[in-house]
């Protein structure tokens, strides 16, 4: 099959994740080529990619480079207008990663009404912000990368170390509250590391939104209470990291469908403590890879343990790998080809 890939955002190809920090979503994008490739297809991609190159088998294509007439399949990445981004295809998929109100839009419904796609989301909490029920759907879950399904062991660090990856917009003040105010103060050796973008550039005098700065100040005032701003890496990096914590500290939030770095972490072997927002109840398998926990108190209590108890640590650590530890991208694949199968 003549598979096209299109996206219109920022620029990254299929090597950027492993040397560079990307989105889950864009990091998802980067990913779905080469899978498909091995599954036998033939994969074009069009996106803000700097250089034509061919990746893992798929050719990458820079924005200006002409798009072919007619693909079997055309995957659009989260925009409805992309769907028209090749003139013949015998079939339109529209691949989601965030709420979908924003489909319901005039100009959206004329290109969802015109194209008529599949419409992939990557969760069930995903699906059910598409009210909708008048196109084919389908809800394919993100993969893994390789640097997350390695065998690499989990060997954690001292003194002991979480990890929060949220947007900073996304309840990083609440946690930076909870650490300080409690965590800390009953385990005064522990850090938290923060891996932020923007709090990075921020914190290094760098510009950055005007709502972001007061939840840089609270972080860098947190300085002495064990809080570490830290420039997220590129795949490896980040694995290295994350196999060196005791627990993923996951604030959630309403509108995060995707929850792609608590992906990540659990299936590094690292336990996780979130709130039950978003699609975080889709990530944790409850009680076993991690804790799902419905206030500040239980929030608190179950991240003492994980920094303190080896027992807990060491026996959620095994069950987040086991369980967690074993999507690949190469069947993320071959679900997106039962869509145009069926």
């Amino acid at each position: 099959m003549r598979i096209t890939l299109v996206d219109d955002s920022i620029p990254f190809d299929g090597y950027t994740p492993g040397s560079q920090p990307l989105g889950g979503a864009e990091k998802g994008f980067a990913s779905l080529p080469g899978a498909l490739v091995r599954r036998g297809h033939t994969v074009q991609v069009f996106n803000r990619c700097r250089f034509q190159m061919t990746i893992e088998g798929a050719r990458w294509e820079t924005w200006e480079t002409a798009r072919p007439l007619q693909t079997d399949v055309l995957i659009a990445f989260r925009k409805p207008n992309l769907l028209e981004a090749v003139r013949q295809a015998g079939k339109r998929i529209l691949w989601l990663t965030a709420p979908a109100g924003y489909l319901d839009r005039p100009a959206a419904r004329r290109l969802l009404d015109d194209n008529r796609p599949t419409l992939a989301f990557i969760g069930h909490r995903h699906r059910e912000t598409w009210r909708e029920r008048g196109l084919p759907a389908a809800v394919i879950p993100p993969g893994l990368r390789f640097d997350y399904l390695g065998e690499a062991p989990i060997s954690p660090a001292a003194p002991p170390r979480a990890v929060v990856t949220t947007h900073p917009l996304h309840g990083l003040d609440w946690l930076l509250r909870m650490w300080v105010e409690r965590i800390h103060k009953a385990c005064p050796e522990a850090q938290l590391h923060v891996y932020s973008n923007v709090l990075d550039r921020g914190s290094l005098g760098g510009d950055i939104p005007d709502q972001v700065k007061p939840v840089l100040a609270q972080a860098l005032a947190a300085a002495g209470q064990g809080v570490v701003i830290k420039r997220p890496e590129g795949d490896m990096g980040m694995a290295e990291d994350y196999r060196a914590a005791r627990v993923h500290l996951y604030p959630g939030h309403p509108e995060d469908m995707g929850c792609f770095t608590l992906m990540e972490t659990q299936a590094c072997g690292l336990p996780a403590v979130a709130r039950p927002l978003g699609a975080a109840p889709e990530r944790i398998v409850n009680g076993q890879t991690g804790y799902l926990v419905p206030d500040d108190e239980a929030f608190v209590n179950v991240a003492l343990r994980f920094l303190t108890d080896d027992d807990l640590f060491w026996g959620t650590s095994r069950e987040a790998r086991l369980q967690q530890g074993r999507r690949s991208w190469d069947d993320v694949a071959a679900e997106f080809e039962n869509i145009w199968a069926a």
